[in-house]
């Protein structure tokens, strides 16, 4: 059973200007520590970015939905690999998210691939973070690896 309401938090700490400031990333748990600059998120320096860690929580999300979905079709995955990436369109000194393209491959025994299609597809409209990002276009390959 799923707990009805779930927090889970994450926090940031920026010292400085934008341009050549820098900020630190943790996850509640602890888990994830990253650090982040304007550099990483658009000139491409070492580290991370919000997109790239938006991309991370999607494909873990989409994959975990597509998993589940599998599974209540009576086809659990033996394997799952899901690849999202984020699209930032940088204008003048503002930018925004214009798509996200999440790419999954999957190794599941009897099933065909339009119904690997269809449930792929269903996962991706019905996955948590998806949904968080409804106002953004979402695009969804999938395909079957032999097994």
């Amino acid at each position: 059973m799923i707990a009805k309401d779930i927090a889970r938090t994450a926090s940031v700490k920026w010292e400085g200007d934008v341009a050549k400031g820098h900020g630190s990333i943790v996850t509640g748990s602890g888990k994830v520590s990253a650090s982040y600059s304007f550099g990483t998120r658009f000139s491409g320096d070492p580290g991370t970015n919000p997109e790239e860690l938006l991309g991370a929580s999607h494909a873990a999300c989409f994959t975990m939905a597509l998993s589940g979905a599998l599974t209540r079709a009576g086809h659990a995955p033996t394997s799952i690999e899901t690849t999202a990436t984020v699209h930032l369109q940088a204008s003048g000194a503002s930018a925004e998210i214009s798509e996200i393209e999440l790419v999954t491959t999957a190794v599941v025994a009897a099933l065909s691939e339009a119904e690997f299609a269809a449930l792929a597809a269903d996962a991706k409209s019905t996955c948590p973070i998806s949904k968080a990002l409804a106002s953004v276009p979402i695009s969804l390959q999938a395909a079957l690896k032999p097994s």
